[in-house]
């Protein structure tokens, strides 16, 4: 039932007491406030991790051909490895678990691309229909590279968001013409990227048979890609050594030779992300228990203080015909009241800062002084949209107020058992 009076009481000793309210205040609110930043900071990090990796396939091997370091079978090191369409072919058919797969071929230095009008420098390369799914670009008008097109050795390209902008302006580009060198590449489609950077959308991919004639690649390929399906650490190292096999058997170089064949294995890569952000989480909670204990702790120093100040205070209450459980409720209903809305106002500020953060108004804030020009939110590095969970938050909140409560009330549980004569006479 609402007491009225008990309330005003407890507001007008609030009222007498604004230091000592608001030590307690602190020490919950800072406490739920440091929490709030810690884990929203700790899933900013991910977050930034996450989206940088995911502008390519994760399941990948991406192989480098290299120049031999050792001897082997009665070859003398320093020999350049090349690799050519039939390792594509090779891998391809006969290494098991491969799913897609893609060669690249690069056309050599500055490579200047026209329409009408407009130039520019763009990357070139010159690829299999597989490349979309190993960059994990998204076709936003017309279509990729598809094999049609690599078995008619079409003059075609698809070409990056920011290219298309580059060159066509406001124009649609599908079905333009674009001439690479001079030679010119009809244009089937426009990308986007899944990643946070954007650099994949100023590439021009080409089919990459046509690439190899029309720029005298032969048959050369400059680096290979493939996926693996959902494949395990284990399962994906079994594959990247078979892979490596082939290729050093056909090419004649040891497979302990790593500087004649180099492949980075982002499955292997992923889950040792994975392993450091769980570490980084496990780090996280460690300080904020630390934080939220440092909170119970104030908040159970002060309550004892406020009991021993309120002891006389019990004992004429007692002395009035107070039991022992209304002298209790009394205080814990202050400390209650006082730890909720101090654990209110810290969740509300971590997420407030959490808020302008993400949403780049203080950058905004920043740039309008003529500060921090050259800083983007796109290009903050490894660190994006920090965000946290509030039912998390919530619960912590919830779970503070109530070990406050708690430690406030042995001490009021105590007092509360004093004789009222004893607790008249304490000083």
């Amino acid at each position: 039932m609402f007491d009225l009076d008990k309330w005003q009481e407890i507001f007008t000793t609030i009222r007498q007491n604004k230091l000592r309210t608001f030590l307690t205040g602190f020490c919950v609110g800072w406490g739920i406030f440091m929490l709030i930043i810690l884990l929203g900071s700790g899933k900013g990090l991910e977050n930034g991790v996450e989206l940088e990796m995911s502008g390519d396939a994760i399941n990948s091997l991406r192989i480098f051909p290299g120049v031999t370091q050792k001897p082997h079978a009665g070859l003398q090191p320093g020999r350049r490895i090349r690799l050519t369409n039939d390792d594509y072919e090779e891998i391809k058919e006969a290494i098991e678990g491969v799913e897609h797969i893609t060669g690249r071929f690069y056309l050599g230095g500055i490579q200047i691309v026209n329409y009408k009008n407009n130039s520019g420098d763009y990357p070139i390369r010159a690829v299999h229909p597989d490349h979309q799914i190993l960059e994990n670009s998204l076709v936003a008008e017309g279509r990729f590279i598809n094999d049609a097109d690599l078995t008619e050795h079409r003059k075609v390209a698809a070409i990056g968001k920011k290219a298309a902008e580059g060159l066509f302006k406001d124009e649609n580009p599908i079905g333009k013409s674009i001439e690479v060198n001079g030679i010119a590449f009809k244009v089937v489609g426009v990308f986007i990227e899944e990643g946070r950077d954007g650099e994949e959308e100023e590439v021009i991919y080409l089919p990459i048979t046509t690439a190899q004639k029309a720029f005298n690649g032969k048959r050369r390929i400059h680096q290979l890609l493939l996926t693996m399906g959902d494949v395990t650490v284990e399962e994906s190292l079994i594959i990247e050594e078979q892979v490596l096999k082939k290729l050093s058997k056909k090419h004649r170089f040891s497979p302990d030779d790593r500087g004649a064949m180099r492949i980075s294995n982002r499955v292997e890569g992923y889950q040792e992300f994975k392993g450091v952000m769980t570490a980084i989480r496990v780090f996280i909670w460690f300080i904020a228990s630390g934080t939220l204990l440092a909170g119970i702790i104030g908040v159970s120093n002060i309550m004892i203080i406020v009991v021993k100040e309120r002891t006389k205070e019990i004992g004429v209450r007692k002395a009035l015909g107070a039991t022992p459980s209304t002298v209790v409720s009394l205080i814990m209903q202050e400390a209650i009241l006082v730890t909720a809305l101090a654990g209110y106002i810290g969740l509300l500020c971590g997420v407030v800062l959490l808020e302008v953060f993400s949403s780049g108004i203080w950058l905004d804030f920043f740039q309008s002084f003529g500060m921090m020009e050259d800083i983007s939110m796109d290009n903050m590095g490894i660190f994006y949209n920090p965000e946290v969970d509030l039912a998390v938050a919530v619960q912590a909140t919830i779970f503070l107020i109530i070990a406050g409560a708690l430690a406030g009330w042995v001490p009021a549980r105590r007092a509360a058992k004093i004789r009222p004569i004893e607790a008249l006479r304490y000083e």
